[in-house]
């Protein structure tokens, strides 16, 4: 009966994972090639682009669930394509960077990408983060009784909508990437309360916590960028160094 129950939720799960739209964006055609057939066996519809204005039409002219961007492309390279798509839309977005290149992990995630990965990278980690991103990405989730988290987060003037995933800032509309959101929405459901980077790591990104990954730092870097500091003037979103961040509270 086990086995039957297993198998049920592994066919509904490869059900919801073939709903799921990649677009893939890297002029290697022979590394996308290997990465498409990689990832249609893992239950992904995969669409390609080999230069950045095609990445940029296809991504702004269909529904995708995800873009995985290259930064090294012909016409376009990928922080141009990411920083147009960023004033139009919220598409969650997976960099490729070049192996050891702080530099341009760094620049994607400013510039708003939900995470990177260097290549070239392990087909299985990459899942693993596309996987990671979808999830965070996810605007609508299944009950889960009493217990069930509160739609509408507030605290002074940010008022954070979870089924809707939006984000008001003294009234104003905060354009947010899936990342950021999570993120968000750990830190205030801690407010008053210090948040390690690890448990932030594990519950907005994902996965655990390595030595040199520098995204939880520059999602925070972008989040007190775009809401600002609290009507006191107060910093909104403190660093405990060496521990990890926390939502301030007066």
């Amino acid at each position: 009966m086990t086995g039957v129950i297993h198998k049920v939720v592994r066919n509904r799960l490869d059900s919801q994972e073939k709903m799921a739209r990649i677009l893939l964006a890297d002029d290697d055609i022979e590394l996308s090639d290997m990465l498409i057939d990689y990832l249609d066996k893992e239950g992904f519809e995969v669409d390609v682009a080999h230069d950045g204005n095609a990445a940029l039409e296809k991504a702004l002219a269909n529904q995708y669930d995800l873009l995985i961007l290259d930064v090294m492309m012909p016409n376009r390279n990928g922080f141009d394509v990411l920083r147009e798509l960023r004033t139009q839309s919220s598409l969650p977005v997976l960099m490729l960077t070049a192996r050891g290149d702080d530099v341009d992990s760094v620049v994607g995630l400013e510039l708003g990408a939900d995470d990177y990965l260097a290549k070239p990278s392990n087909p299985r980690v990459m899942v693993a983060r596309i996987r990671a991103i979808l999830r965070r990405a996810e605007t609508q989730g299944e009950l889960h009784g009493v217990n069930e988290p509160p739609d509408r987060i507030a605290q002074h003037d940010l008022v954070m909508h979870i089924g809707s995933r939006t984000v008001l800032c003294a009234g104003k509309p905060i354009p947010m990437t899936s990342t950021e959101f999570s993120l968000l929405e750990v830190l205030l459901r801690e407010a008053g309360h210090i948040v390690s980077k690890a448990k932030l790591s594990e519950q907005a990104l994902g996965r655990k916590l390595s030595r040199y990954d520098r995204s939880l730092d520059m999602h925070v870097s972008n989040l007190r960028k775009k809401l600002g500091p609290l009507p006191n003037g107060q910093e909104r979103i403190k660093t405990v160094r060496g521990v990890g961040y926390i939502y301030s509270l007066p």
